[in-house]
């Protein structure tokens, strides 16, 4: 029987185990909410102090140049393209991912208007995050072109939902409720047959599952920094565009950023080559610096050592749950198989609400999601196999003592 020495040993024995020392961890936590909101790299501290102090309070305007700031968006952009599979001047990090996806969509429509025009469909997944969906309707209300959306779930998979009329293809790669996961390969393949382009949301896939972009033939790509890759609450997010769609990017949000020369303060916009015309408006410089600190760590991480450990940790998880709280009412909901599983880990329980205020109440911060969904997300590159033991052993006694069942743990804030 698996033992909490067990999980001790397996930390000893692990090669990641090092870069925990890397982020700072409040005493007493275990942190398993690094899918919505990653832990503090120690460099930030550093860094923020840095850009605060010294490149804006002294360097003012002229860290525009000194600093090289203007060049942040393409270059930082290089280093999480390491991450995804992306070549050399393929990404932008820059705004958000609601912003990205409107960009990617405009583009991805345009393309198709040019080269099939009858196509008017949108193909997405119903239990997509809600942002891709609202973003997916608001174009289609913007257009008024007759587009429409077509949702697939458990009655209608992709393969009855895809025909010549589909446009565009968009999923999420992990599922933020689930964490199932799609082989990105062919599903970029069987949309291609029909003609479809395809956008990918990377948002709980960059940095803790392997993902590449150029090998699967995706068309575009968008996703967070602040999840997986620890790059602070709201750091601009990112988009992939390959070469051979940069050049028929059609920019909706046609800012001065994405101008081919900026400061010639002409009337007319005119697109930048490349990889830049994805780019609109001034960078928030403070908060897009920080995100270096979290993409130097994982880039010190071999990212199959960061799957292998993911996918034992989530195992070792699921293990613990259903063995050490099999008397109680915890429906797995993430995916056994290791193909098609993310880095978090999923259950339902009919007051998974009030349960999940418990465990963080006892320093386990995991997060909820309708309906009923206590989500764990599993953050190799600082949690470790004895705090899988540890979180588990509280919410047994969490629920063996229904200590959950509390008027405090029931209340309802805004953000959950």
């Amino acid at each position: 029987m698996l033992t909490r020495e067990d999980c001790l040993q397996a930390d000893l024995q692990d090669p990641l185990a090092p870069l925990k020392q890397r982020f700072e961890l409040p005493d007493g936590v275990i942190y398993l909410d690094g899918n919505s909101l990653g832990v503090m790299p120690k460099s930030a501290r550093v860094r923020s102090a840095e850009v605060i102090e010294q490149e804006w309070g002294v360097g003012l305007i002229r860290s525009w140049n000194t600093a090289d700031w203007f060049a942040l968006p393409a270059r930082l952009g290089n280093k999480l393209g390491r991450l995804i599979g992306a070549n050399e001047d393929e990404v932008v990090i820059t705004d958000t991912t609601s912003l990205n996806l409107f960009k990617a969509l405009a583009a991805a429509l345009r393309i198709q208007q040019q080269a099939r025009p009858q196509r008017r469909v949108i193909v997405s997944e119903r239990d997509n995050f809600p942002t891709d969906l609202y973003m997916i309707q608001g174009m289609i209300d913007f257009l008024q072109q007759g587009y429409e959306l077509r949702l697939i779930d458990d009655e209608t998979p992709l393969e009855a939902a895809l025909d010549e009329d589909v446009a565009v293809l968009l999923l999420s790669h992990v599922n933020y409720r689930t964490g199932a996961m799609y082989d990105m390969a062919s599903v970029t393949a069987l949309a291609h047959q029909y003609g479809a382009l395809t956008i990918w949301d990377l948002a709980h896939a960059a940095g803790a599952v392997p993902v590449d972009l150029n090998a699967a033939q995706a068309d575009f790509a968008v996703g967070c920094t602040y999840k997986y890759l620890n790059g602070g609450p709201g750091s601009p997010a990112f988009i992939w565009v390959p070469p051979r769609h940069q050049d028929r990017f059609w920019q909706p949000l046609s800012g001065w950023w994405g101008h081919q020369r900026p400061f010639d303060m002409a009337v007319a916009y005119e697109p930048a080559n490349g990889i830049r015309r994805f780019l609109c408006g001034t960078q928030p410089i403070v908060s897009m610096s920080l995100i270096e600190c979290g993409l130097d760590v994982a880039l010190e991480a071999d990212m199959e050592a960061v799957r292998t450990k993911s996918l034992a940790l989530t195992d070792l998880f699921i293990e613990l749950v259903e063995t050490r709280c099999k008397d109680h009412p915890l429906t797995l909901i993430t995916p056994r198989d290791h193909d098609q599983r993310g880095s978090h880990a999923s259950f339902r329980h009919p007051e998974g609400f009030a349960v999940m205020q418990a465990l963080i109440a006892r320093g386990v911060i995991g997060d909820y999601r309708e309906p009923e969904v206590l989500r764990f997300g599993i953050t190799p590159l600082y949690l470790g196999y004895a705090d899988v033991w540890d979180a588990v052993d509280t919410l047994k006694d969490i629920l063996d003592t229904r200590s959950w069942d509390k008027p405090e743990f029931k209340q309802r804030t805004s953000v959950t």
